[in-house]
């Protein structure tokens, strides 16, 4: 199969062509090849592939995404025998041991996973650019960012690599890359994808398992193989009433939907934002919803919030950081972690066991504001970020100076929109439904959901790309590269 075929069909659809005997597992794969040779030397999306000789094929039709290539990030899921770097010198040359819950889904849900993605160490960004790896650029517009954590995953999939990749999510790290990079992204409920073995949860529930890819379909079919708790979770999502993937096509009803276009604790949302969240809301009045400026309550005030974040991540990185100096036998200084990561472990190591109670505190209380919104509005609409990609470096600019909490004030000022959801525990979306009028870079909006509701986020996706379609539009990667030709 050319390259140029292979970036015409979502998962799915490869899927259907393995079913129908059209093409094989190996053919396609051999594809995904080729287009990481014809665009990742310019965006930096994948930092290994390998032989997928070993692995056993999947029977054509077996599962629903049989045969389908498949990427996973260096980061959250591990892959018997493969490496898992964390982005992070401290862990380079790092193998699994074993496979985790997610990757045995993976694998029966009929993917083939050729290699790994880039991110940013520790997934402690919203900009991808490692010392390990190097930055991972945008292929709308390679001086800007892909986004982060899940940078790598976003830039590989809207490149044409894979139609679909897996990503994490503990502070927008799905949704950002998402809508950077022109995909869908959708974060789950909190418990709806178990992270076992290794762990109960990650950074207190904060952090989710989910994918991002070109059709609102891909995510949903994946979704469904995904899900389900494993036995010693601490908590599931409650089952859904039907598959995700019977979702995508059931009509939305009439939704009410509140609108925040400013974000809480004061990070102005730019004007080309601005104006595509307009054209969203007079989109959404076209489609018979009904849509209102809303008031949201956080339950907390802005400060109190971003601190409860600061020491919810930092003691967990900091806790992440020394078992892993322990395990590898290596010092925790500037040859292996970077200065972010670095003040990040300090401060954490100074949060007290009370702090971290009242932190889980906020998380609560945060957790029930938004739950009484949800009692009064089916969804909520924002930007998912307030601005477009920023250029590469800009965001890591003086950050040397900053110390552990003022890090987490920078993410949470330059991602004011997505926190909010992994504290609450609660489903959110970025949809590209949109694009900055003037550069064609573009823009996602996001949808929450109350807590288990991803079926009504699937049915208003599914809506959205009816009736304004994404699939179509190209990065300007694609240009006279093997993807077209």
């Amino acid at each position: 199969m050319r390259v140029s075929e292979y970036v015409k069909h979502d998962a799915v659809g490869l899927a259907e062509l393995v079913a129908a005997g059209e093409v094989t597992p190996g053919e396609l794969v051999a594809a995904a090849r080729d287009a990481v040779r014809a665009v990742n030397p310019e965006i930096n999306a994948v930092v290994e592939t390998w032989a997928t000789d070993d692995e056993p094929a999947p029977a054509p039709g077996s599962a629903p995404l049989a045969g389908v290539p498949f990427l996973i990030k260096d980061l959250g899921v591990a892959m018997a025998g493969r490496r898992t770097e964390l982005g992070s010198r401290l862990a380079a040359g790092h193998v699994a041991g074993a496979d985790s819950s997610l990757m045995v889904r993976l694998r029966r849900a009929g993917l083939v996973t050729f290699g790994r993605t880039n991110t940013p160490e520790m997934a402690y960004s919203i900009t991808t650019e490692p010392a390990l790896h190097g930055p991972t650029r945008n292929p709308w517009d390679p001086r800007r960012s892909a986004g982060g954590s899940s940078g790598g995953a976003g830039a590989a999939v809207a490149a044409g690599i894979v139609p679909v990749a897996h990503a994490t999510d503990a502070a927008g790290s799905l949704r950002i890359p998402a809508a950077h990079n022109g995909l869908f992204g959708l974060k789950p409920t909190r418990g709806r994808v178990s992270v076992g073995p290794d762990f109960d949860e990650i950074f207190n529930g904060l952090g989710v398992q989910g994918t991002v890819s070109r059709t609102v379909r891909d995510s949903a079919v994946l979704l469904d193989r995904m899900r389900g708790p494993e036995p010693g979770d601490p908590y599931s999502a409650p089952r859904p009433p039907r598959p995700y993937a019977d979702e995508v096509t059931r009509a939305p009803g009439q939704l009410r939907i509140g609108v925040l276009a400013q974000a809480w604790g004061g990070r102005r949302t730019t004007a080309p934002v601005a104006d595509a969240v307009s054209r969203t809301v007079r989109l959404l009045e076209s489609l018979g919803h009904r849509v209102t400026e809303a008031r949201v309550d956080l339950g907390v005030d802005w400060d109190e919030f971003v601190l409860a974040n600061a020491r919810l991540m930092t003691a967990n990185l900091a806790a992440s950081v020394d078992a892993l100096a322990a395990a590898f036998g290596r010092p925790l200084d500037s040859s292996t972690l970077e200065p972010v990561t670095l003040a990040g472990h300090r401060y954490g190591q100074r949060v007290t066991g009370p702090q971290l109670v009242a932190a889980l505190a906020v998380r609560n209380r945060v957790a029930r504001a938004l739950a009484q919104y949800f009692g009064a509005y089916d969804l909520l609409l924002t930007p998912t970020v307030p601005e477009p990609p920023m250029l590469l470096g800009e965001y890591g600019q003086g950050a040397e100076t900053l110390d552990g909490f003022g890090w987490i004030e920078r993410l949470n000022d330059r991602s004011p929109f997505t926190m909010a959801f992994n504290v609450a525990g609660t489903p959110a979306m970025s949809v590209p439904v949109t694009s900055d009028a003037e550069t064609g870079m573009p823009i996602g909006m996001q949808f929450a959901a109350g807590y288990g509701e991803e079926g009504l986020l699937f049915r208003l996706a599914g809506q959205l790309e009816q009736a304004s379609p994404w699939a179509g539009r190209t990065p300007a990667v694609w240009a006279g590269s093997a993807l077209v030709l």
